[in-house]
């Protein structure tokens, strides 16, 4: 994180037994610390929140809000990575390779998140600054709950360090207990977290805890706790759209009034601290690997022309297709995305050669303001104000140069909503969790009519090795 995280630090580990077997590895740990002088000062406090940050940077989102979307397919080289075509098309069992992966480095941010929550109350320091560290801690375990029951469905719902049996082994809680541990934390950092900071911008903020808990209860279809949120936000008054879309991707553009909370990336020479989704979406001529793959549904969604007769700008700022401007001064090849023609341009940046293609510095927006007015607009119309929800959609299509929506009734201006979310926040790893939302009919018809169902809708399997080390699962 760029101002907030120079080094990598411990691995989240810190307060763990490794097992109470007859004294076995009783020995205390050797080095700088261990649980037992770990957590004496306030500057090891930080320390502790920055590693929970860091452990952000294994990211395999993409993979679950694109791939397993219609916006998306694997990409690569075919045989490469197959467990990701396992997720693409919904035949992904528990032993799946990505399925464990995600699951691991969430609940290791999960894991360092509730050492911090569970050890700083007890450290001798300012005490704004322990709710502070705090309100980071619990904002950055909702956002990993969030992720996890929107995959996964029932997770474990773990909150203390685990240095017990009986608090590693956690049975699964339900959906609503684990929105409602969400919706908990986050009100509690909405609470105790600052607007803004002087230094260290990147750490989590009250309009991101608010645009947060706003989401939470958008898909709990909660519109008016959704509504009220939002509207905290906007008393905040620190957050507006850019002018140009295509300049939230680009490198800097982490600090504009739209970026209400992302993850931050350094150009330096530790290749961990950059953004390696420039490795996996960038073409091979860019010694990337081109997955993620834009479909062609995802390119038609874009009709719609500017009042200008111009295609919609937000199209050319999120792809690359044939013929049209890359980076570099050159010109995008359909041959260089053998699945479908089409590249992700978001994350791509113009690095000289003296830097590895890791070391992107452009974000990865875990929310923008943008989807804070759609939410606004989405929750508007759901409530049947679908007037007022017109003039909300309509500031994020007027920024795309598009002309005022004519959608006179609820139903139109749903689906206008909907499509809006995924040409302004294509790429950005949302699709999946929207078009489960919008529920069986909507999902099937883009995802096709053989999805399995399980009640409300799909979720993936818990990976097998939580089945095999959680014994409280059923």
């Amino acid at each position: 994180m760029k101002n907030i995280i120079s080094v990598l630090i411990f691995s989240g580990m810190v307060g763990m037994m490794a097992c109470s077997c007859d004294g076995f590895l009783d020995e205390k740990l050797k080095g700088d610390y261990s649980s037992d002088n770990f957590y004496s000062s306030q500057e090891q406090a930080e320390l502790a929140v920055n590693a929970v940050y860091n452990s952000l940077y294994n990211n395999t989102l993409w993979i679950f809000g694109d791939v397993a979307s219609d916006d998306a397919v694997k990409g690569g080289n075919a045989g490469d990575q197959a467990d990701i075509n396992d997720i693409d098309d919904f035949s992904a069992t528990s032993d799946n390779g990505c399925l464990s992966t995600f699951w691991q480095d969430t609940y290791e941010t999960i894991s360092r998140a509730n050492n911090v929550i569970a050890n700083v109350p007890g450290v001798d320091m300012d005490e704004s600054m322990a709710d502070r560290l705090m309100g980071e801690a619990r904002f950055l375990r909702a956002y990993s709950y969030f992720n996890l029951v929107n995959i996964f469905g029932k997770v474990p719902l773990k909150l203390d360090p685990q240095v017990s049996e009986d608090k590693i082994d956690i049975p699964l809680s339900s959906v609503s207990d684990v929105y409602a541990r969400i919706d908990d934390d986050l009100k509690y950092a909405a609470g105790v977290l600052p607007v803004s900071y002087a230094s260290e911008a990147g750490r989590a903020t009250k309009g991101a805890a608010f645009a947060l808990l706003a989401k939470s209860k958008l898909f709990q279809q909660d519109y008016d706790g959704c509504l009220s949120y939002i509207d905290s936000i906007e008393k905040l008054n620190v957050y507006s759209l850019v002018k140009n879309y295509s300049d939230l991707f680009k490198a800097g553009s982490e600090d504009s009034t739209e970026t209400v909370f992302s993850i931050r990336y350094i150009n330096d020479s530790n290749a961990s601290l950059g953004n390696n989704l420039n490795v996996w979406f960038s073409p091979s001529e860019e010694g990337g690997y081109y997955f993620d793959a834009p479909t062609q549904a995802y390119v038609n969604c874009f009709t719609e022309k500017t009042a200008a007769g111009a295609t919609d700008p937000r199209l050319d700022a999120s792809i690359g297709r044939d013929g049209h401007p890359w980076f570099n001064n050159t010109t995008f090849s359909s041959d260089w995305s053998e699945a479908t023609g089409y590249l992700v341009k978001k994350y791509d940046e113009d690095l000289s050669d003296t830097y590895a293609k890791s070391q992107s510095t452009v974000p990865q927006y875990i929310i923008r303001y943008a989807e804070v007015i759609l939410m606004k607009a989405e929750a508007l119309n759901e409530d049947g104000e679908p007037e007022k929800a017109a003039v909300e959609v309509d500031k994020v299509r007027s920024r795309a140069g598009l002309a005022p929506t004519k959608a006179a009734d609820q139903n139109s201006l749903r689906e206008i909503i909907r499509n809006e979310r995924r040409k302004e926040l294509g790429f950005e790893f949302h699709r999946f969790f929207d078009v489960m939302r919008y529920g069986k009919t909507y999902a099937q018809s883009v995802l096709g009519s053989g999805l399995k169902w399980d009640d409300t809708r799909f979720y993936f399997p818990i990976p097998q090795a939580e089945k095999e080390t959680n014994k409280a699962l059923q």
